[in-house]
């Protein structure tokens, strides 16, 4: 589960010339650094933006995800990811109005995303507001200090860590080991890739970034598998059980513990990815799984690696293909 993400903003590669005191000088920056750039990318099919966005997901084993943006008619449309479906705003210092987010509704929203004490003051701000509580899940949160993090602890509120988007903007992210010195914060915190703009290629690449800031693995693990699924108040979509909605991927066993082997796992390592117990995108060893339940294939080039994927699941993102780095349909099958 990709607790963060902005699914048509994965085209244009990362923006901008960091680092940056926040988000917003960011944001400044790149419209006008980059504005040929921005125009280019906007005029690309917003379906077509949407697909490249599920693709990089799908191909890192990630079968639901938040997209921190305005729900799109695309996911209604036989979107082959799961868009979790929640009231998102940009952040109070780029939306100080905060449209779409009402206290007592779940919500995600950036949160101190950059350096001083503007950003810090942002914690209290989204707490006299009464916004901070156990349904507001906080993006990034770079800026948090010492008081920052207390009120943050105690008010309940879900966490959502991008440390790759934050260390390209801004040379830092919160210190983890403190935030999960306790078995109830570690169910409170998710893992994010955020968008190409900013963030990592995708979320296994994520989590071996994440693995650097001496985060124990299982931990890591969990951020994607069961705390994102408490968060996102959907408990039996991160666990392997009878009756939960068969969302799987498997990867290849190594020694150590589970969170170790998913450290290891590239995205040509995945073996299978289901979808409500659907095969989407596998090994080729792993065929049957597809014949099984009458599936017809296409074959796929990954990073050097031949994978199969659903036919329909090609067509409907055949040309965000192309674009792919390291990822090209075989034609002649």
């Amino acid at each position: 589960m990709n607790a963060h993400d902005h699914l048509h903003r994965n085209h244009y590669g990362r923006l901008g010339a960091p680092p940056y005191a926040d988000a917003r000088a960011w944001a400044r920056d790149i419209q006008r650094r980059h504005r040929q750039a921005i125009t280019r990318g906007r005029a690309k099919p917003r379906r077509q933006a949407l697909l490249r966005g599920a693709w990089k997901n799908l191909f890192a084993g990630v079968t639901t995800v938040v997209h921190h943006d305005p729900w799109e008619p695309a996911f209604d449309d036989a979107f082959p990811l799961q868009v979790v479906r929640i009231a998102c705003a940009d952040s109070l210092g780029m939306d100080p109005g905060l449209e779409g987010i009402v206290p007592g509704v779940r919500a995600c929203l950036h949160l101190a995303e950059g350096l001083g004490g503007s950003a810090a003051a942002e914690v209290h701000e989204s707490h006299a507001r009464g916004l901070l509580g156990p349904n507001l899940i906080a993006v990034h949160c770079v800026g948090l200090d010492e008081e920052g993090v207390a009120l943050f602890r105690s008010s309940g509120a879900a966490f959502v860590w991008c440390p790759s988007s934050n260390l390209f903007l801004f040379g830092r992210t919160l210190c983890m080991p403190c935030v999960l010195e306790s078995p109830l914060a570690r169910q409170r915190v998710c893992l994010g890739s955020d968008s190409r703009i900013t963030g990592s290629n995708d979320l296994l690449d994520e989590l071996r970034v994440a693995a650097t800031a001496r985060v124990r693995p299982d931990d890591l693990l969990a951020m994607v598998t069961t705390a994102a699924a408490s968060v996102l108040r959907d408990e039996e979509a991160g666990r392997i059980r009878v009756g939960a909605p068969a969302d799987l991927t498997i990867i290849p066993a190594a020694a150590g513990s589970a969170g170790e082997a998913l450290l290891r796992c590239r995205r040509a390592d995945v073996a299978l990815v289901l979808r409500r117990g659907t095969p989407l995108f596998g090994d080729p060893s792993l065929a049957g799984a597809f014949g099984a339940r009458g599936i017809h294939v296409r074959r796929v080039e990954v990073d050097g690696h031949l994978r199969l994927m659903q036919t329909s699941v090609v067509r409907r993102i055949e040309r965000c293909l192309i674009a792919e780095p390291g990822v090209k349909p075989i034609t002649g099958f």
